[in-house]
Parts: structure tokens; C-alpha cells; sequence
């Protein structure tokens, strides 16, 4: 007869993990305890100095919306610290990561500054995001003019990933919307989160990324989306989560910010901020605007529990608003898992005549292995299928992936931007990527853009940039797999992926046979 001996070192901390699982079983959410509270409504929204200087724009340009694109970190920094100084009745923020790192201190710092001003800030952040963070959450909501909410949170604050085991259906749902508004007049949404690497200040990480600053209708259709998060029943008061701070870690969070702005990494930032001339041109009504129908797409946050209904996806207002392509779709995806789906309806859009180009990140540059996994089961069959296919290169030899971005967070690859345009006429800038997380788990938000002059500069990258800093993926007559790099006028192909070794390829092929597309 078999003995087992419990005894065991092994045995006893089998056991003490499984007695505390079944204790954190029994840990479940409060019940909500929310305060009612909204956007601006439009009219004091535009007794604002930000709604006085962008009347007569708006006013020339019915049913238009202004857009400026903010594709170098450094100004999307600046924008946002702008954009907050400028704000006079109310800051709403929404971000899936923020970092409290030097930018993030920075950007933590504008909100408390505003708040000081007068200035309702309402920030919400979704909770797999926020590691670090506890204290400083905790010490803004002291301020009176300051609340915080965070979407889906977890009760065991350290490690979190417990909560994963006990409450896995909800817990893998995370809200990655991106947004930055301010007075309900101007808004910033696309695909930067808050943390150094978003901004470009951590050094070797070079994103490419991109949002956009907006102005006029489609930002109250921002306004009220948020005020749909606020009050979803996801969102949770930081007071009923996180421990009780001091008062005086309210002024530590001043003490800190002010060391981070002193330091020499800080340098550039600040001169950045000290240099643009957003928020004078934006208030004098003379910063490049792109005047175009621009529409939000968004889930409804019930996705966060699992509750969203069909009509309710990002997903089927895209293919309301994209309609049929007629000549030619490039796409830019970070994390880009097309599924057996996708393939079907990319290489069915290549047999129409459409031509299809796809960036993503190389296996070299991804920060997620299992999401490239993902993707390179499908390569092959995209290639016959005749799309176009580029991987972006490692572009830092020093890329590191920074931990407190979560299990399911992106935050050390070359490539983040997402974005697409249709038939050089349309594009779309937000936080969805081609994958079945942003599809079925994840909540998104983004805008569509009717501008010719934003899309053609997507189309344009994949005949230029895109080429010189990405391996274009090609299928050999041989049947396998090729990579050409442009090095000048030199081209240098790789018959395995690039700057990777075995023991990394072979991991990539362990992952595509599992069953965790659904996860990816």
C-alpha cells in the first residue's frame, strides 16, 4: 500500500498554500459605496479659458473635431503636465498602467497641483497597474478636490497576483483605456500609459507610440464615457480598498516630486515642459489642429465583469464606422494575435485586391513572449495568404521589461503604438491591439479619424520608416520563413529570427502549441 508522508518540507507548504488559498477564497470586494459625480456640463465647460480659446475653431468647423497628433515622447509628456496646468473647473484621467516612477511622480504631482488650484481631478486607474503605488493613491484622496477610483481591484495588495487564483474571471479583465481631459474642452487619447518608458525617459526603451490631443464634440463623448467607468461596477474608492495614510503623506508626495523635478534625469523633461509653447498656442487658438470627423469607439465597462453585450464591443463599432476597405488597410500592432479568424479576413481582404501590411514587434523586441507565441503560429499562413508582414526591431540593446506593468502588461518593447488606416483615408488611433485580449477581455477605447492627411502618414511610414527599422518577414521557395533587414542600402537576411537562440525559439514553439490563444 502506498505511504505518503506528510511530514515533508514539500507537503507542508503544499499545504499552507492551499489553506491559504481557501482563506483568500473567502476575501471578496466591498460592497461599492460611490458618490455621484460628472463631467462639466457643456456650457460651463465652455465659459472655460480653454472653451473661450477654442470657440471660434470649433464654431468654424461643425460636427469636426481638431486633432494634433503627439507621436515624440517629450511632447506628450509636456502636453499632458500643459494640458493639466490649463485645466480651471476639472481633470479626469484614466490610464491602464501609471508608474511611480519619475514621470509618473511628475504627472501625480500636476494632478495635486491642480487640485490645489481648485480643480476637481477624478482619477481612475485600473488596479493591476498601479503597483507601488498604495501610499500615494491613498494620500491624493486627502485632498478634497481629489478622488480615486481603481477598476477591478484586488483585496490582497501584496503579491497580487494571489488574487488571480481566487477571483480569476473577473481579476483577468482589465480596463486599458487611456485618456487625459481637461474641462471637457481637450482631451488626450491613444496609446501611452504613465510611466518613463511611455515618455521615452528610460534609457535604452524606445517606444514608438502615438496619441493625439482633440478638441471639440468628440471630447464630451469622452466626458461622458468616463463618467460611464466612473460609475461602473468596477470602479472602486481607493478608501475602500487601501489602508488609511497620514495627512502628511500628502506633503511627502509634494517633498517627493520636487526631488524627482531636481534630479538630473528629470533635466530634459523639465526643459521640455519649460520650452513647448502647447498651452500658449492651444489657449491662443494657433496650434495645428486637423479638423475631421473623428468618432470614439469604447466597450461598455460592464466588459470589466463580463456582462457586455455584442452591441456594446469596441469591436462591432470599428466594423460599423470601417465598413469594407476598397484598397488597402495598414495596420500597427504591438501585441498582435489575429487568431484563425483573422487570418481568414486578412488574406480574404488580399483576394479582394486590397493590399494588406502589418507591423508588429520581433520576437527580438517583444516584452511578451507568449503574445509573439501568439503570432507566429499564424505567420505562415498569413504570408500564403499573401499580407505583408514587418516586425520591428529590438531598437535598444539594454530593453528590459518593467515588472510592476503586471503579468499582462506592456512596458519594454520597441514597438507600442496602435494604430490603423483604411485606404489612406481613415485611421485609428487608441489602446486596442489585434489580439483576443482587447477583444474579449479587456476593455479599449480609441478615436476614428476621417483625415486623409493623418492615414496617408501610416501608409507612407510602411514604404519608409517602417522598412528601415523593422525585418520584413517573407516566405522562401523552400516553404520557410526569411527575415530581410535594411541596413542603408545593404540588405541582410536571417534565416532564423533575428537575435534570438535556440533556447528562445524553442520556448516561442512550446507556448504556440498550448491552448492559451484565448489569454493572449
Amino acid at each position: 500500500m502506498l505511504h505518503i508522508d506528510f511530514s515533508l518540507p514539500a507537503y507542508r507548504w503544499l499545504a499552507v498554500l492551499l489553506l491559504g488559498v481557501s482563506l483568500l477564497t473567502g476575501c471578496s470586494l466591498p460592497a461599492q459605496n460611490l458618490t455621484d459625480s460628472f463631467a462639466l456640463p457643456p456650457e460651463a465647460a465652455r465659459a472655460t479659458r480653454l472653451g473661450q480659446a477654442l470657440a471660434a475653431g470649433v464654431a468654424a468647423h461643425p460636427d469636426k473635431s481638431g486633432i494634433h497628433a503627439l507621436p515624440d515622447p517629450h511632447d506628450a509628456f509636456a502636453a499632458r503636465v500643459l494640458l493639466a496646468r490649463a485645466a480651471e473647473r476639472t481633470l479626469d484621467a484614466q490610464y491602464y498602467i501609471w508608474h511611480g516612477d519619475m514621470t509618473g511622480t511628475l504627472l501625480l504631482e500636476e494632478l495635486h497641483e491642480a487640485a490645489d488650484r481648485g480643480v476637481r481631478v477624478r482619477l481612475l486607474l485600473d488596479d493591476n497597474g498601479t503597483a507601488g503605488l498604495d501610499s500615494a493613491l491613498a494620500a491624493l484622496t486627502l485632498h478634497p478636490q481629489i478622488e480615486v477610483r481603481l477598476f477591478n481591484p484586488f483585496i490582497v495588495r501584496k503579491p497580487k497576483w494571489l488574487g488571480y487564483l481566487t477571483d480569476f474571471a473577473r481579476a483577468n479583465r482589465r480596463m486599458h483605456n487611456k485618456s487625459f481631459t481637461a474641462d471637457n474642452q481637450a482631451t488626450i487619447v491613444g496609446g501611452r500609459n504613465v510611466g518613463d518608458e511611455y515618455f521615452g525617459a528610460t534609457e535604452g526603451i524606445l517606444f514608438a507610440d502615438l496619441d493625439v490631443l482633440a478638441v471639440g464634440p468628440v471630447v464630451e463623448q469622452v466626458s461622458t464615457d468616463f463618467d460611464r467607468y466612473w460609475a461602473s461596477g468596477s470602479a472602486y474608492p481607493v478608501e475602500q480598498i487601501l489602508p488609511r495614510v497620514s495627512a502628511q503623506q500628502l506633503d511627502r508626495l509634494s517633498q517627493t516630486a520636487a526631488l524627482v523635478e531636481r534630479d538630473a534625469g528629470a533635466a530634459e523633461y523639465v526643459a521640455a515642459v519649460a520650452r513647448s509653447d502647447f498651452s500658449r498656442r492651444l489657449l491662443a487658438g494657433e496650434l495645428p489642429l486637423e479638423w475631421a470627423t473623428t468618432r470614439m469607439v469604447t466597450d461598455d465597462p460592464a466588459k470589466g465583469l463580463g456582462k457586455a453585450g455584442p452591441q456594446g464591443l469596441l469591436t462591432h463599432q470599428l466594423g460599423q464606422i470601417l465598413d469594407q476597405p476598397s484598397s488597402a488597410v495598414a495596420l500597427v500592432s504591438p501585441y498582435f494575435v489575429p487568431t484563425a479568424a483573422g487570418v481568414d479576413a486578412f488574406t480574404a481582404l488580399v483576394d479582394q485586391g486590397i493590399d494588406v501590411r502589418i507591423l508588429t514587434n520581433s520576437l527580438d523586441a517583444t516584452d511578451v513572449a507568449a503574445v509573439h507565441a501568439g503570432y507566429a503560429k499564424r505567420r505562415r499562413d498569413l504570408l500564403e495568404g499573401g499580407v505583408q508582414l514587418f516586425e520591428m526591431r529590438r531598437l535598444s540593446p539594454h530593453l528590459d521589461r518593467n515588472e510592476s506593468a503586471g503579468p499582462f502588461g506592456s512596458s519594454g518593447s520597441s514597438l507600442h503604438a496602435k494604430t490603423f488606416a483604411v485606404d489612406g483615408e481613415r485611421i485609428f488611433v487608441g489602446s486596442f491591439n489585434f489580439d483576443p485580449r482587447s477583444m474579449h477581455l479587456n476593455t479599449e477605447l480609441g478615436f476614428v479619424i476621417d483625415s486623409p492627411v493623418l492615414a496617408q502618414r501610416v501608409h507612407q511610414a510602411f514604404d519608409i520608416s517602417i522598412p528601415a527599422n523593422a525585418y520584413e518577414v517573407r516566405l522562401g521557395d523552400d516553404d520557410r520563413l526569411y527575415w530581410i533587414e535594411q541596413l542603408g542600402v545593404q540588405q541582410v537576411r536571417h534565416d532564423r529570427e533575428p537575435n534570438t537562440g535556440l533556447l528562445k525559439r524553442s520556448g516561442i514553439w512550446l507556448l504556440s502549441i498550448l491552448p492559451i490563444e484565448w489569454l493572449l
